[in-house]
């Protein structure tokens, strides 16, 4: 059985004739999973016209409704959580249990924002006239459009798809053509959940084809994309055109620093993970290590003990916490990066190969990597690897600490570890990235907003922030009748 869905538009499943077809195959296995249609510039108008004439309906319904909607469809995304992880492992490779996670924290979102779908907000506001009041309410901003990658699909897809409901606009979902199975899945729960036809399109596509039809549509009003930064500096020209509102995440290049009086074991089982969880392909991974000088010799043999002692495989084999990278080309670009770090001096003390044995023969598997004393001009020093590669450089001082983690154009997440919360707090505030975890590998929280400064992207989502992308506001300035 294929199983290749179609595009879901107007409330059901179509296979237009004519589309171009991906074919899926399991990143651990290379064996086939299913495929997927691609969607071209007729099939992005069609989901728009769709969605421009569901609108209306949809934002005339009560805050309450659409919040019942996502509630229901976040339980039956509960009910299908098993079927669904595994399914997410054999076409994008993450282990069943981080996509157990990942999925539900999805379901999570969507519950988050039903409720805060319902608190929106308006004011009076004080006026220069006694028989003047200021209105100032918001309101929907019309169609919106997204752009999911392939690395947390299901996740992603949640974030985009939640406040856009909740505040009452239909979306079009351009999903990752790579991993667009556990995501159909997610629209059948919608579906059955009571969402009006045309309020959610699922169009799996290319970014060059149906990502930049859906970013100069003039009928779509509002995008949000999370993609590369060349990607999203190409949505926001293209999005010029009718001046639509963007929300962009581009990733980043988090430096984790270890101070001299950090918890270094706590620490390196820190970085470690968030290294080489998703073999590294998440934009909050960590690309570099600045350790103190002072400790840098024992957590630099801490972090090479942990990655030689990983053990990497099929995920949906339970005992494995660490699967395969998508494709090849994430392990050709681990590589380049590799073989740059040392040619320029870097020391590899771990990984920095693909596994040899027949259980790693058919798919795309390359070993947890640690390059010490990386040069700062090295391309894991510098560049996103987006790969199994975690580059350490020592520094004396925390102003050239400082000067090191800032010095790239990224800015979305940054880590510190160090038992002195005071001056690691003050540390902290100097770093310029939109989150920084302070004794935590992790920087996102529901009810916190996630998104980057610099080239790391602009807008945000997840907290209350998330809603402000899809509205308006509207100012209504009145003059009341006073009594003589």
């Amino acid at each position: 059985m294929d199983n290749n869905r179609g595009f879901f538009i107007n409330g059901a499943w179509v296979k237009p004739s004519g589309c171009d077809q991906h074919i899926i195959l399991n990143p651990a296995t290379g064996e086939r999973v299913g495929s997927t249609l691609l969607a071209d510039r007729v099939i992005v108008d069609q989901a728009v016209d769709v969605a421009e004439q569901a609108f209306p309906a949809f934002a005339r319904m009560s805050a309450n409704e659409r919040a019942d909607i996502l509630f229901r469809a976040a339980a039956l995304i509960d009910a299908r959580t098993p079927e669904m992880a595994l399914l997410l492992t054999r076409e994008q490779g993450k282990p069943v249990s981080d996509n157990v996670k990942e999925i539900s924290f999805g379901a999570e979102v969507l519950r988050y924002y039903a409720e805060e779908g319902k608190r929106i907000w308006g004011s009076i506001r004080p006026a220069s006239s006694p028989d003047i009041r200021n209105l100032v309410s918001s309101y929907p901003v019309g169609v919106a459009a997204a752009i999911v990658p392939w690395n947390y699909p299901v996740d992603l897809y949640c974030w985009k798809i939640g406040p856009a409901l909740a505040v009452g606009c239909p979306i079009v979902m351009k999903s990752p053509h790579e991993t667009p199975l556990a995501i159909a899945m997610v629209v059948d729960c919608l579906h059955e959940a009571g969402l009006p036809a045309g309020c959610i399109a699922d169009i799996p596509g290319l970014g060059p084809v149906a990502g930049a039809a859906l970013a100069e549509h003039p009928k779509v009003r509002v995008i949000s994309a999370t993609a590369s930064v060349p990607a999203g500096q190409a949505i926001l020209r293209a999005a010029a055109g009718n001046l639509k509102r963007t929300c962009l995440e581009l990733g980043g290049h988090a430096p984790f620093i270890v101070t001299a009086d950090a918890d270094l074991e706590e620490a390196a089982k820190a970085a470690h993970r968030r290294s080489y969880s998703n073999m590294g392909q998440i934009c909050i991974t960590v690309n570099r290590i600045l350790v103190d000088r002072r400790v840098h010799r024992e957590f630099a043999g801490l972090m090479a003990d942990l990655a030689d002692a990983t053990i990497t495989g099929d995920g949906t084999d339970p005992a494995i916490g660490y699967g395969p990278v998508l494709n090849p080309s994430v392990i050709t670009r681990t590589e380049e990066h590799v073989k740059d770090a040392v040619c320029k001096g870097g020391q590899l003390i771990a990984g920095g190969h693909r596994p040899t044995g027949s259980e790693f023969a058919q798919g795309h598997f390359f070993r947890p990597t640690v390059i010490d004393n990386a040069p700062l001009n090295s391309l894991p020093m510098t560049e996103e690897s987006f790969g199994p590669i975690a580059a350490i450089a020592a520094y004396n001082t925390e102003d050239e600490m400082l000067r090191i983690a800032n010095s790239l154009d990224f800015g979305l997440a940054a880590y510190i570890y160090g038992q002195d919360l005071e001056r690691i707090w003050g540390l902290a505030e100097q770093l310029d990235f939109g989150a920084v975890g302070v004794n935590v590998n992790d920087t996102s929280d529901l009810q916190a907003p996630f998104g980057g400064w610099k080239m790391s992207g602009m807008g945000r989502e997840l907290g209350p922030e998330g809603l402000e992308t899809y509205l308006e506001t509207k100012h209504l300035k009145m003059r009341v009748r006073r009594r003589t």
